[in-house]
C-alpha cells in the first residue's frame, strides 16, 4: 500500500498522510477467509454428510432389527447401541448382568 500513500514525516515523529487513502483501506482482502469457508463447506458436502447418512441408515437398520425382536425404550436402545459400538459388536458380561439383565441369552446372541 505504501506506493499509494503520499506522506511526510511530522516534527513529532509521526506521519502526515497527504492524499485521500480511504479507498485503499475501506475493504480488506477476504480471499483467504472465503477459501477456508469454501473448503469447510466442500468437506461437509463430500465427506461429513455422506458419513452421517451412512451412520443414520445403519442406526435405523439396527433399531428396526432390535425392535422386531424386543420392545425396548428409546434410551435403552441407544445405550445398547453405544455398548455394542464400544465393544466391537459384543455385549460385555457387565452390561448383560446389569443394564440388559432382562435379555435372554438368545436375544443377546441375536
Amino acid at each position: 500500500m505504501l506506493p499509494c500513500v503520499q506522506w511526510q514525516p511530522t516534527p513529532q515523529g509521526n506521519v502526515k498522510v497527504l492524499n485521500d487513502t480511504a479507498d485503499v483501506y475501506r475493504f480488506f482482502d477476504a480471499t483467504p477467509h472465503a477459501e477456508f469457508l469454501y473448503e469447510c463447506v466442500q468437506r461437509t458436502i463430500e465427506q461429513d454428510l455422506p458419513k452421517e447418512i451412512r451412520f443414520l441408515r445403519s442406526f435405523d437398520t439396527f433399531r428396526a432389527g432390535v425392535e422386531n425382536m424386543i420392545d425396548m425404550p428409546e434410551r435403552t436402545l441407544n445405550n445398547l447401541f453405544g455398548f455394542l459400538q464400544q465393544n466391537e459388536g459384543r455385549l460385555s458380561k457387565r452390561a448383560r448382568d446389569n443394564e440388559f439383565s432382562q435379555l435372554t441369552p438368545d436375544e443377546v446372541k441375536d
